[in-house]
């Protein structure tokens, strides 16, 4: 006769199921006694819920002890950590189903509605359901179990169990557990085959009739293909972004690179430049070197020329006086007499050789910065030597109105600097001052303006609201220029004419004989103002005003009187 069995579970974070035969349940159950408190749930179950896989026992005594029949396994008993008991949830299925396997907290969260709810998925890191210390390697597809190596090879000769399809657990790792059932947690007994639609999530009998009443629900089989569609419709959208997103770090990297490689062309672009303005600047800085050697060279030549020429007359006019000192000193009464002549004449040429008692150069030598001193090598460059000193004595003024200006009306003339040599200076910056005073009135006077043009040449312009002789004054660096002072006459207010420029007095009125002309021509027959060919006619235009021939002249006749007004209106009108 058979023995009855008593199914014990005790599982260490993964599901297992001891099966003992009679005596070992008598042995089992008094160590489990003993050791309740630490071991776990002891549940007993009759010959209908008995598991079709074999049970696994695990030994409260050493931590890690398995118990298979009379084999025991010992694994990491001192390293393992401690495990949290679970408790098997048994489907009503009956025999043959499978059971899934929760955690005691989760069980245990079914009296705490508010505490959230867990369920079963799968993991990478799975280990075995038979065993608590084996990495899952197969799976048995008879009864869903994950097994490890050692449980694979019991699995198989059991007798119950050798029949079962065992797979290597790599096949399947990626595809979902469809094939086990979930049981609810609230209700570890019920499976989780409907859905609340209300709450969206799986429920089970029981949870309809207690928790999710008046809820919308249905079998998970209808409603996975409405969810199912709408995850496919967002996993589409996903994947749709995602190929967006790939594109999109694809152009970054490609401009990444672009960046790079234009950066890397643009920097040797710039070592390029920066390497030929370098020899550019260097070549530049050689050459004003250079220049400014051979200026040194001209001007010590230059002095040493005039060096040299005072010298030799400061001799010659040594030699004259001590001859000329001997001679009036011991020579006799007729010695002199006789060389006087020729003494005189030599003391004269002596006194009459010019000589310039300053240095024939100076020492203006500048340099200036900003001065633009064309292109070397292909680059601007900047930099000169300044080595040209204006000289007043040399400078020039110049313009029409230079003598003669119009009161109220700007008028104004130019000066032009030149240097030592005569040559002009080519820039500007000099101190230019200039008065402009009027001769009889001496509190009047006017203000010019001097406009530096920064070419060596300087406008200034003035208005003088006075007629009458004025003297002006132009100063460069303190001293008089070339023509400085000069007089200038200021006339009255320019007049602007009265009547009108035209060919003849008969022509401008229409042929009226009272029409006058100021040139003074009559005509026969009456007639008061010129014509073509009679007598006074000027032979040309001109001005019925004061007979000016220059249409664009200042008029020089008097106010005109009534008569004279009245006579010449027909002509004006016209």
């Amino acid at each position: 006769m058979a023995l009855p069995r008593m199914k014990v579970v005790r599982k260490r974070s993964a599901s297992a199921v001891g099966m003992l035969t009679a005596g070992g349940v008598g042995i089992f159950l008094q160590m489990m006694k003993r050791n309740l408190g630490t071991v776990g749930k002891v549940y007993s179950v009759d010959q209908s819920g008995i598991s079709r896989f074999p049970t696994v026992l695990f030994c409260s005594i050493v931590s890690g002890c398995v118990l298979f029949g009379r084999f025991m396994l010992y694994a990491d008993e001192l390293s393992r950590k401690a495990l949290e008991p679970t408790t098997a949830m048994v489907s009503d299925s009956g025999i043959g189903a499978e059971r899934v396997f929760l955690p005691d907290s989760v069980t245990a969260s079914s009296a705490d509605p508010d505490r959230p709810k867990r369920y079963s998925l799968p993991c990478d890191d799975m280990l075995s359901d038979l065993c608590a210390d084996g990495a899952a390697a197969r799976r048995c597809l008879t009864c869903g179990a994950d097994l490890c190596l050692f449980c694979c090879q019991a699995h198989r000769r059991q007798k119950k169990t050798a029949s079962h399809a065992v797979t290597e657990l790599e096949s399947t790792k990626h595809c979902s557990q469809a094939g086990k059932p979930l049981f609810c947690p609230s209700h570890p007994t019920e499976e989780l085959r409907l859905f609340c639609e209300q709450c969206d999530q799986p429920v089970c009998r029981d949870c309809v009739v207690d928790g999710h009443r008046q809820h919308p629900y249905d079998f998970t089989s209808n409603v996975i293909h409405r969810h199912g569609d709408a995850l496919r419709e967002l996993l589409k959208g996903t994947q749709q972004h995602m190929s967006t997103l790939e594109g999109a770090l694809s152009q970054i990297d490609d401009m990444g690179s672009a960046v790079r490689s234009r950066t890397e062309a643009v920097a040797t672009e710039i070592c390029l430049f920066a390497s030929g303005y370098v020899k550019a600047i260097e070549e530049h800085r050689d050459q004003l070197l250079k220049q400014l050697k051979d200026l040194k060279v001209q001007k010590e030549n230059l002095l040493h020329l005039q060096k040299a020429q005072l010298q030799q007359l400061l001799l010659d006019m040594r030699t004259g006086v001590e001859f000329t000192e001997r001679l009036l000193t011991s020579g006799s009464d007729l010695e002199i007499l006789i060389t006087k002549g020729v003494v005189a004449s030599r003391l004269a040429k002596l006194n009459s050789i010019a000589y310039n008692t300053h240095p024939s150069v100076d020492n203006g030598i500048q340099f200036s910065p900003q001065e633009r001193a064309g292109q070397c090598s292909g680059y601007e460059v900047f930099g000169a030597i300044l080595n040209k000193v204006v000289d007043p004595a040399r400078c020039t003024l110049h313009g029409e109105d230079l003598h003669s200006a119009r009161q109220n009306q700007l008028t104004g003339f130019t000066l032009l600097c030149n240097d030592t040599t005569g040559e002009r200076m080519g820039r500007g910056g000099e101190a230019v001052r200039v008065t402009i005073t009027h001769k009889d009135k001496r509190d009047c006077a006017v203000k010019p303006t001097v406009c530096d043009n920064s070419d060596g040449t300087y406008h200034i312009s003035y208005s003088p609201e006075e007629p009458g002789l004025y003297a002006v004054c132009v100063y460069v660096k303190g001293q008089h220029v070339q023509g400085s002072p000069f007089t200038l006459m200021v006339k009255n207010k320019f007049r602007e004419h009265q009547g009108v420029f035209h060919c003849c007095t008969f022509c401008s009125s229409g042929g009226q004989k009272a029409a006058r002309c100021a040139c003074g021509g009559t005509m026969p027959g009456g007639y008061e103002g010129c014509g073509h060919g009679h007598k006074g006619h000027p032979g040309c235009p001109h001005w019925s005003c004061c007979g000016q021939v220059k249409e664009s002249s200042e008029c020089l006749g008097g106010p005109p009187s009534d008569t004279s007004q009245r006579s010449l209106l027909r002509t004006v009108v016209l």
